[in-house]
């Protein structure tokens, strides 16, 4: 069943920490996270974290969250259960996602909690590289430059929610002018957990086997992912292929009169052609 994304309930949220690697004994001391339905902000979340351990010179010098800043700050014991709450029955959506998220399950961790599961996620950095292949960076500065946002990245937890929003927003935007709305399109081109992108990429492969094995010719909807053009083909499958890592369908392209390797992962929908509709 499609869901269109603006029908979804998104939670949009950012950490601020002591260093960069939980693993070395680094915490989280801010976390933000706005919640939202399409255009309409539901609700905001917003907490300074005292990890009981400084932030480091070279953190510090990006956030400028000071010691006497954290001194009276809630400690995570207190704040990464009301946070869970707030993002209870929504999709998570971070930029650079795995590095939030490492940091929150650590925090789990440490309170003797279950890491993060059973919640949907969206990196909006991956939405990045995918929607603007060539970009010469992607730091989250760069790319709201790149798309016209006029908000400066301040490296407090809050505010880069909100311009994570603002470019959410404008690829949002770039999407639906391909043609791309519907919420289950967004999980497989843009979610990081990989048991789901699996299951994705094996429903795509049982559809082109089930073709196969008709000696049936489908019609796909495909994502390049060097422009990200959104075409439209029939295609005669020949096999299914892995190579370094990813699964490729190999067959005959009507439009290009030729064979052609579409990647299982960027292929956005499939659908066996009936004999009828064939000329």
């Amino acid at each position: 069943m499609n869901k269109n994304i603006d029908d979804i309930e998104f939670v949009i949220f950012d950490t601020e920490t002591t260093g960069l690697d939980p693993s070395s004994g680094d915490r989280i001391v801010e976390i933000a996270a706005l919640r939202f339905k399409g255009q309409e902000k539901l609700l905001e979340f917003q907490s300074l974290v005292n990890p009981g351990r400084p932030v480091s010179e070279a953190a510090f010098a990006v956030n400028k969250i000071s010691p006497e800043m954290l001194k009276s700050a809630p400690s995570p014991e207190n704040v990464i259960p009301k946070f869970l709450d707030f993002i209870q029955g929504s999709c998570v959506c971070s930029y650079n996602a795995g590095f939030d998220l490492e940091f929150l399950n650590n925090e789990l961790k440490i309170l003797n909690k279950p890491a993060l599961k059973d919640v949907l996620i969206i990196d909006a950095l991956k939405m990045a590289k995918r929607v603007m292949p060539g970009l010469e960076r992607y730091a989250l500065w760069f790319v709201s430059d790149t798309l016209g946002i006029k908000i400066r990245q301040q490296h407090r937890a809050f505010s880069d929610v909100e311009l994570t929003l603002a470019v959410f927003e404008k690829l949002k935007g770039m999407l639906k002018a391909k043609g791309i709305t519907d919420f289950n399109k967004y999980l497989g081109l843009f979610g990081i957990d990989p048991v789901l992108l699996a299951n994705i990429n094996n429903q795509k492969i049982a559809q082109i086997q089930e073709a196969l094995n008709l000696r049936a010719q489908i019609k796909i909807e495909y994502i390049s992912a060097s422009s990200a053009q959104v075409t439209r083909r029939e295609v005669v499958p020949k096999e299914i292929k892995r190579e370094n890592g990813k699964d490729y369908l190999t067959g005959y392209c009507c439009l290009k009169r030729q064979e052609r390797s579409f990647r299982v992962d960027n292929i956005l929908h499939i659908e066996l052609v009936n004999e009828n509709d064939r000329n």
